[in-house]
């Protein structure tokens, strides 16, 4: 019973000091006494039948209580806790989110950022993922329909706060600068997490305690993946990856739990890693053994099965389901699908080179006088992969182009819009 804290902190322990050391000398979870038999339970750690139940169902009634499905006076380990049973008004009522700023971008998100959720932004280097995440955490000090009118935290696990490009988001934005009541960096609390062990630390412990103090109304962690990614190297048994699913999966229960308790709304930085597709899909035409091959002859393509891998990650990672694209740019966002369950909404901001023809002699594009002609430029899109309270981008589309500038990100209007 080595999770029981874990699951419920303020568990009473003191009723129940000689039934623990046995439960968790046979290896027995919060899980397997909820979910097995008593009986079963009482037999493996060679406890009484009795004593095992009256565990169960405090338990139980503890769960019952945080959850608000409580029976009559369920609530006294609870404690003050919200109900489930709310009517539809009661929940468009308490619905916050948090504005990019750009209401074409907001418009894709269904409203922009929502409190009480896990969100993910996904991306490669370079594709605007930070500068999404610096123009929340000053949006989120605005009043609605803006922001929260609350402070912000940042938990860095790879680089410093960017100070210098949080001011320049303050003095170029419209919204931001011209704002009765503009946001202020004193209201963005900082921490870092140089390492994996400080990262379970400081989200465990440091973090409740931050949130609760300072009424945070967003936490922000850049990125969610570096520090395991930096650990990786250590080993790949298979033990080690079922630890590493584990500790995944109990980060994204707690990060839910604050979400919710807080009212607040998380959002993940990830990482992606290359993806190339499998060798499997590739098939040679058939022809007779003692005919030598055509010369003009190729491979056939074929698509893998349904239920396979990898044909469900164009529905979870971002990329792979747009058929033009092929099979040169595909991306994964870093900690597989044990991570991708764990979260309420998936982001992807999908970046991508475009070559430029030269421009006629003496003609000059649009918005390039006195700029030296580069023959490539990248574009970048907003795409989402999944979200419960907003419409998914349609298959083989890339969602809504973007561009960063000096005041953060905005859509790029095309000529239907």
């Amino acid at each position: 019973m080595t999770d029981l804290l874990h699951t419920i902190p303020d568990f009473p322990t003191k009723s129940y000091t000689h039934l623990l050391p046995s439960l968790e000398k046979h290896l027995i979870t919060t899980t397997d006494l909820l979910t097995l038999d008593a009986l079963e339970v009482a037999k493996r750690a060679q406890l009484p039948l009795l004593d095992v139940r009256r565990l169960a169902a405090h338990v139980v009634s503890i769960l019952h209580g945080q959850l608000g499905v409580a029976q009559g006076g369920g609530h006294e380990h609870g404690g003050d806790v919200g109900s489930l049973k709310k009517s539809g008004e009661e929940i468009v009522g308490q619905w916050s989110t948090i504005s990019t700023l750009d209401d074409s971008l907001d418009e894709a998100l269904g409203g922009g950022i929502p409190t009480g959720y896990i969100t993910e932004i996904t991306g490669e280097s370079g594709a605007g993922k930070t500068q999404l995440l610096l123009t929340l955490l000053l949006s989120s000090q605005l009043p609605p329909p803006h922001g929260l009118a609350r402070p912000t935290i940042y938990i860095s696990t790879e680089h410093p706060l960017p100070t210098t490009r949080l001011a320049q988001l303050l003095k170029n934005h419209p919204v931001l600068s011209n704002h009765s009541s503009p946001p202020s960096l004193s209201q963005i609390l900082t921490l870092q997490t140089p390492d994996l062990e400080s990262q379970d630390h400081i989200l465990t412990y440091q973090l409740p305690v931050a949130l609760a103090r300072h009424n945070t109304g967003l936490c922000i962690i850049d990125s969610i993946a570096a520090n395991y990614r930096a650990e990786a190297h250590s080993s790949n048994s298979a033990s080690s990856l079922a630890h590493r699913s584990t500790q995944l999966v109990r980060l994204g229960a707690l990060l839910r739990s604050l979400a919710r308790i807080h009212d607040c709304a998380i959002v993940v930085a990830n990482q992606v890693a290359d993806r190339f597709p499998s060798t499997y899909g590739l098939k040679s035409p058939t022809r007779p053994l003692s005919s030598p091959p055509h010369p003009n002859s190729t491979t056939l393509p074929q698509r893998p099965p349904v239920l396979s891998l990898e044909h469900q990650q164009r529905f979870f990672t971002g990329w792979g389901d747009d058929p033009s694209s092929g099979s040169q740019n595909l991306k994964t966002p870093s900690l597989g699908l044990v991570w991708a369950n764990q979260i309420a909404c998936r982001v992807a901001l999908i970046k991508e080179l475009e070559r430029i023809a030269p421009p006629a002699i003496g003609q000059v594009r649009e918005g390039e006088e006195g700029a030296e002609w580069s023959p490539k430029r990248w574009r970048r899109w907003m795409k989402v992969v999944f979200a419960g309270w907003a419409q998914a981008t349609a298959e083989g589309e890339k969602g809504v182009e973007f561009e960063v500038w000096a005041g953060g990100i905005r859509a790029i209007k095309t000529a239907g819009g």
